[in-house]
C-alpha cells in the first residue's frame, strides 16, 4: 500500500502549452494586484486619503525593484559556480537554449531588499511618511506569498527533503537517489515503492514545502498581522517591526522541510557534522535561508526596541490613525510648497 501523494498529473507550468505564458508569472500578478487591493482597503479604513494613483506608482516602482533585487541575489548567491559573473546578460535573459523559460530563480530577501530601496526612495522624493507606507505595505503584502508559493508548487520547484509523513509527496522532476543505499532501501519500503533493480536510480516522496510556506508566511502571517497586530499597534512601524519577525521566524521554520540547495547546503553545522541535504538529520544544519531569515528577526525585534524608545520621546497623539492623517497633511504640504517653487522660477 502507498503511503504517499502522487504529484497531480494534470498540472502544468504552462497556461496553455505552447504558449510563453506560465502559471508563475501569472501567480505574481495576483501577489500585485492581491496587495493593490488590500492596501485600499487599508487606506479607507484609516481615512488616510492617499491619490490611488500615488498608491499605484508606489507599488509600480517597489515591483521593479523587488523583480531586480529578487533575481539579482538569486543569480549571484545561489548560483555559486559563477556563470553570471561572466555572462552577466543572462541574468534577465528569458530564454533557454531556443525556447522561453521566463525568470527562472528568484531569492525573496533580495527581493525584500529591492522592494524596501524602492519603495524608500520613492517616499523620500514625494515626501511620505516611510513608517506609515511601510506599515501599509507589510500588513497587505503576505498574503500574496500564497500565490507565489503555489507558482512554484505547480512549477514543481522548490519541494522539500525526504519524507514518509502524512503529507509527503511524489515529485515528478525531484531528484533521484541510488537504490543500493541503506537509507533509501528503508525509505522505500516504508512508504510502499517496490525496487526491482539495486542499480536503478529511484524517486522519494518529499514534503510539499512550497505549501507549508504558502501557509505559514502567506496565510498566517497575515492573519496575525491583519487582525491582531495592525489593530492594536499605537506606533507607525509596529506592523512593519512585526512582519519583519513573523516572516523571519515563518521562513526559518520552513527551511527545516525545504532541501537546501544543492551547491550550497547547509552554512552553518552547529554538530560539526552536517547530514545530507535532502534528509532532517539535526536541526542544528543551518541554510542560507535560515541565515537570512535569522537577520530579518534580529532587524524587525531592534526596529522595535527603536520605535519604543523613540516614541517615549514623542508627545502622544491620540491614534494610529490621527498620526497617519496628521503625516498625511504634513507631506501634501511639502509638495504644495514645492510645486510653489518651481511655479515661482
Amino acid at each position: 500500500m502507498l503511503s504517499y501523494i502522487e504529484y497531480p498529473s494534470w498540472i502544468s507550468p504552462e497556461v496553455i502549452p505552447g504558449l510563453p505564458i506560465r502559471w508563475y508569472g501569472l501567480m505574481y500578478l495576483l501577489a500585485f494586484a492581491t496587495t493593490y487591493l488590500l492596501m485600499r482597503v487599508q487606506i479607507r479604513r484609516k481615512k488616510l486619503g492617499i491619490d490611488p494613483d500615488d498608491l499605484l506608482n508606489f507599488i509600480f516602482w517597489c515591483i521593479i525593484g523587488l523583480l531586480l533585487g529578487a533575481r539579482l541575489l538569486s543569480a549571484l548567491v545561489y548560483e555559486p559556480e559563477g556563470g553570471y559573473l561572466l555572462r552577466p546578460w543572462l541574468i534577465f535573459w528569458p530564454f533557454r537554449d531556443g525556447a522561453f523559460v521566463g525568470l527562472q530563480g528568484m531569492s525573496y530577501h533580495g527581493g525584500l531588499i529591492g522592494a524596501v530601496i524602492a519603495g524608500v526612495i520613492y517616499c523620500i522624493r514625494r515626501g511620505h511618511s516611510l513608517l506609515l507606507w511601510a506599515d501599509l505595505t507589510t500588513v497587505s503584502v503576505p498574503l500574496g506569498y500564497t500565490f507565489g508559493r503555489l507558482g512554484n508548487f505547480i512549477n514543481g520547484e522548490l519541494y522539500g527533503r525526504v519524507s514518509t509523513g502524512p503529507f509527503a509527496m511524489l515529485f515528478p522532476n525531484a531528484s533521484r537517489f541510488p537504490a543500493n543505499e541503506g537509507w533509501v532501501i528503508e525509505t522505500a519500503e516504508e512508504v510502499g515503492i517496490p525496487i526491482t533493480d539495486p542499480d536503478m536510480m529511484i524517486n522519494l516522496p518529499r514534503h510539499p514545502s512550497q505549501l507549508y510556506e504558502a501557509a505559514l508566511e502567506g496565510i498566517v502571517l497575515w492573519l496575525v498581522l491583519w487582525f491582531v497586530v495592525d489593530r492594536l499597534a499605537k506606533r507607525q512601524g509596529t506592523v512593519c517591526a512585526s512582519y519583519l519577525i513573523g516572516y523571519g521566524l515563518a521562513r526559518f521554520i520552513a527551511e527545516y522541510f525545504r532541501q537546501p540547495d544543492v551547491d550550497l547546503g547547509f552554512v552553518i553545522s552547529l554538530t560539526g557534522d552536517p547530514g545530507p541535504i535532502y534528509l532532517l538529520s539535526s536541526f542544528g544544519d543551518i541554510t542560507t535561508g535560515q541565515v537570512l531569515s535569522a537577520l530579518m528577526i534580529l532587524a524587525g525585534a531592534l526596529m522595535l526596541l527603536v520605535l519604543h524608545i523613540w516614541g517615549r520621546r514623542r508627545p502622544k497623539i491620540a491614534t494610529y490613525a490621527d498620526r497617519a492623517r496628521g503625516e498625511q497633511e504634513a507631506a501634501r504640504a511639502v509638495r504644495a510648497r514645492r510645486k510653489r517653487r518651481k511655479g515661482g522660477r
